[in-house]
């Protein structure tokens, strides 16, 4: 089967600087994957070099066997649909005009949105839970509220990859995990690959079968959150000493900082 990714000596200089350096990796249909690393580590380049957004300095990417830098927009969104991270969008538009936009890929030249692609839409906004949302403008929102709708027009988009740079960024507690719930969910009955950029390392231990750790721009490990989140690494990519425990829920890694200022009981 051909995977949904593939990143062949993958490297990207801004201005001179190195910040992403000679990546081999490959992302199946199926996998959820969290990509973890300290600020600057390169994260979010390499989901925008993945999702088209920049060219690489060196290298290929393939989505599902076709080189990204061969295929137009409206073919690129087809096959991969992005939520950025604080992007800047009209603050005129409405979040149901704005979600409706996920549907641009599937028309054709001169054609009008149909009943179908306003039920997908809908559908999004529930399960996103913006449909109380949709007569606002984006400039009327909250931060999390508009994080959930873009990830309601991501949905619409139905592409079978999707790139998530910090979803659970301008979200409450009560939010992030209803959030990464929906992720998981439309993940699953997708069929595609999801790739989450995320700072949360106790979030996406919990959510995501396959952890990439990046430190200056190169692949630090990968496997399992429990091969990738040991204390030996964080402290060697992170520069910080941490406790690993168990989650009470299923047993994934939760990450807590050692520091000497906690109380003491005796």
């Amino acid at each position: 089967m051909t995977p949904a990714i593939t990143l062949k000596k993958l490297s990207f200089s801004y201005s001179g600087v190195s910040v992403i350096s000679d990546i081999n990796i490959q992302f199946n249909n199926q996998e959820m994957v969290s990509i973890v690393g300290p600020n600057g580590a390169g994260k979010t380049t390499l989901l925008k070099l993945i999702g088209g957004l920049l060219t690489p300095s060196q290298g290929t990417i393939c989505a599902l066997g076709k080189r990204i830098e061969t295929l137009n927009s409206k073919d690129k969104a087809r096959l991969i649909s992005i939520v950025p991270q604080n992007p800047r969008l009209p603050e005129k538009m409405k979040v149901v005009d704005f979600v409706m936009l996920g549907r641009n890929p599937h028309l054709a030249l001169l054609e009008w949105e149909g009943e179908n692609d306003l039920d997908k839409a809908v559908r999004s906004m529930e399960l996103t839970e913006t449909y109380v949302l949709a007569e606002r403008e984006l400039g009327q929102i909250s931060g999390g509220e508009l994080q959930r709708a873009m990830l309601a027009m991501a949905i619409t988009q139905n592409s079978p990859i999707m790139l998530l740079d910090e979803p659970t960024s301008n979200l409450d507690l009560s939010h992030q995990g209803k959030v990464m719930d929906l992720i998981k969910n439309d993940h699953r009955q997708r069929g595609g690959a999801t790739l989450i950029a995320i700072h949360d390392l106790t979030l996406a231990a919990q959510y995501t079968d396959r952890m990439i750790l990046i430190s200056e721009g190169r692949i630090f490990a990968d496997g399992t959150p429990e091969m990738v989140l040991t204390e030996s690494n964080i402290e060697e990519a992170y520069g910080a000493k941490v406790t690993i425990l168990p989650h009470p829920s299923g047993g994934s890694p939760i990450i807590l900082p050692v520091s000497g200022e906690y109380p003491r009981t005796e």
